[in-house]
């Protein structure tokens, strides 16, 4: 039974907003991809119909590596990632990934996290309790 709530995100400086609907009941994730290291976001998966872009879609300016299918997004106006999305088969498609650090009133640390080897591009192995090497 899915624990569902609603939450309001959005970049710093107020320009981006959204809302997603979430179940954290499964924790989190973070990735060890160098751009997931370099701005540090613990994120978790949800499938378009569960996200919402309330305000911002002019102020969003998209990073993608040539021939990657995840698009990060980043406020133009203070720089901040407050979501990103993609297509992967290895996450069931078409996703939105939401950087908890970004929601409204929520502490993403209460939660247990799983680590993906994005360094490797290693989607196939899966997620993991313990971290991968950054290292190569």
């Amino acid at each position: 039974m899915s624990q569902a709530r609603t939450y309001q995100g959005g970049c710093h400086c107020g320009a981006v907003r959204y809302e997603v609907d979430l179940d954290l009941t499964g924790g989190a994730s973070r990735c060890n991809c160098t751009i997931c290291t370099m701005k540090g976001a613990i994120g978790v998966t949800v499938k378009p119909d569960a996200f919402r872009l309330l305000a911002g879609d002019d102020k969003l300016t998209d990073y993608t590596r040539p021939g990657n299918p995840n698009h990060h997004l980043f406020c133009k106006v203070c720089g901040i990632h407050s979501f990103g999305r993609g297509d992967l088969i290895e996450v069931g498609g078409d996703y939105y990934s939401i950087n908890l650090n970004c929601l409204a009133d929520f502490d993403p640390a209460r939660l247990a996290l799983r680590y993906w080897d994005g360094r490797h591009n290693n989607w196939e192995a899966g997620q993991r309790d313990e971290p991968w090497p950054i290292l190569d």
